[in-house]
């Protein structure tokens, strides 16, 4: 397990050095079956989320197997839009879990929270607004935050935009720029924090703050 001191959600990646140039182009193609399966999961999750709404509000608890589950969705859809979508960091094919696979190149962990606030989780909507806000720039637009779990287009936005100028770099010089590469994983990481703020999995506020590169921050 990927520890959890620092933020409660952690994301771990590595560059996969192997990078052919041109296999950016049909990876979309190969993901169809994971797009298949996300597509009925991410209705789980949405399910899931709203039933522990009304657990944490009578009883200040996530149920733990409602929350493993959400976790490894979120693990599912990291993978994928790894692998095809957003930073593109790897050749390596996603696999069909939702449990952590500590050989992939990318992992995200989140900590078990034992209580949660009851009256935080009904004004989280209002407080995450303004990293919605920002999000809205990363991405494609506020609502998108929401909607990663569900349809994320992958080349709109300033995060988009920065995986395809890296993947283009890629198929002329055959080297992902690690610059890049470092400044893609700030921005998803900022999301995945976002998301799982408005998921209900945390009563940490995300950090307004760029932690770029594959390693999470170590605690301050």
């Amino acid at each position: 397990m990927i520890s959890t001191s620092s933020y409660p959600l952690r994301v771990e990646a590595t560059l996969d050095p192997r990078l052919t140039r041109w296999m950016w182009l049909v990876k979309w193609i190969f993901a169809i079956p994971h797009y298949i399966c996300l597509f009925f999961l991410q209705i789980a999750f949405l399910l899931m989320s709203l039933v522990a709404f009304f657990s944490i509000l009578i009883t200040g608890r996530y149920p733990r197997p409602l929350f493993d589950f959400n976790v490894g969705v979120i693990r599912w859809n990291t993978r994928v839009h790894y692998y095809c979508s957003i930073v593109l960091g790897t050749d390596e094919y996603p696999p069909f879990t939702l449990k952590d696979v500590p050989a992939y190149p990318v992992r995200v962990d989140v900590a078990y929270p034992e209580r949660l606030s009851r009256w935080l989780v009904l004004v989280k909507w209002l407080l995450v607004i303004p990293q919605l806000l920002v999000i809205g720039v990363l991405a494609t637009s506020s609502w998108s935050t929401y909607q990663y779990i569900d349809d994320y287009n992958p080349f709109s936005g300033l995060i988009g935009l920065l995986s395809l100028i890296a993947v283009v770099i890629l198929a002329f010089t055959g080297r992902y720029p690690r610059g890049l590469f470092d400044f893609l994983m700030g921005l998803f990481r900022w999301i995945l924090r976002v998301l799982a703020y408005a998921s209900l999995m945390t009563d940490r506020y995300p950090p307004f703050r760029l932690d770029s590169g594959g390693p999470d921050p170590s605690p301050a």
